[in-house]
């Protein structure tokens, strides 16, 4: 039997779960998972075998309007993604607004590759819901193959597998077969350092912070990891760090906790926070953090 492999990457508006559905898919968590928009800013890379088949599934950032460089660079991600699948995942949900962002909606329609909707947090809603809104997607995307799931609850999970599989090309895999992502192990500190900042602080803070690895080293028995918190304004230092530098101690005390679980190793963590007004529209900037070619 020939080998099937393929890039099947993930789109949707923020907040409808393309986050958890990788991640139930995949098995691991690969990409960090909080209640607020724009909690993915990468494209990460999940990578699912079988005997025959490599699934090599992207998970991007939600679909927006971008008001700044950072923005723009999320939504290149979000276009190239719909540019080199070989299959799309288009995520929405029982609680979003159907037509929300519908430019995307009628790129979808012209695009060569299958679709598979999704419409996930079925547990949120009833079957009459449910129904109606598989019958307006098939008036939307009438070549798409819809199917509800619950990602949180991993519900009909199996159900979009077997699409994928059964719309995978014929092809080599794309990379070994004990791979699981192409992202390295700094890039997933960071990640679980940035998961806490958002879990941990409100309004423009999450938003306005970024987090660089420092250095990352390896040892016998731990890794040693240094991260630097980046911040646009004094008054944003002051608050990540909290009084007496309680809130700082906070996120580093979870985030080292999630890291010695991913990495099954023993971690020492340091974190330090600075201030850099203009990381969010400096191409030095992003390119440093992984935004910019």
């Amino acid at each position: 039997m020939a080998h099937r492999s393929g890039f099947v990457n993930i789109i949707g508006n923020p907040n409808v779960g393309k986050s958890t559905l990788m991640n139930a898919l995949v098995g691991e968590k690969l990409s960090i998972v909080t209640a607020k928009a724009q909690t993915t800013r990468h494209r990460i890379m999940g990578i699912v075998n079988g005997e025959d088949w490599q699934i090599v599934y992207s998970d991007t950032p939600g679909i927006l309007k971008p008001n700044y460089r950072l923005q723009q660079n999320m939504m290149n991600f979000v276009d190239g993604a719909m540019g080199d699948a070989d299959i799309i995942l288009y995520v929405t949900d029982t609680v979003e607004k159907a037509d929300k962002n519908a430019d995307y909606v009628a790129k979808l329609k012209g695009i060569d590759c299958p679709v598979i909707l999704v419409i996930n947090k079925i547990d949120l809603s009833d079957q009459q819901k449910v129904t109606e809104l598989m019958d307006y997607w098939k008036t939307q995307l009438p070549g798409a193959e819809i199917i509800p799931a619950s990602a949180q609850e991993h519900f009909n999970l199996e159900s979009i597998l077997a699409a994928v599989v059964g719309k995978l090309p014929e092809c080599p895999p794309w990379f070994d077969k004990d791979a699981f992502t192409d992202k390295n192990l700094r890039f997933f500190a960071s990640e679980i350092i940035r998961e806490k900042i958002l879990l941990n602080y409100k309004e423009e803070i999450p938003y306005c912070c970024e987090v660089g690895i420092e250095s990352f080293k390896e040892g016998a028995e731990r890794y040693d990891i240094s991260a630097v918190i980046y911040v646009m304004r004094e008054s944003q230092k002051g608050i990540v760090i909290g009084k007496g530098g309680s809130a700082l101690k906070k996120v580093g005390i979870q985030a080292r906790k999630d890291m010695e679980d991913f990495f099954q190793k023993k971690v020492f963590l340091q974190t330090y926070v600075k201030v850099d007004p203009d990381w969010r529209e400096n191409k030095r900037e992003l390119r440093k953090f992984g935004y910019e070619e």
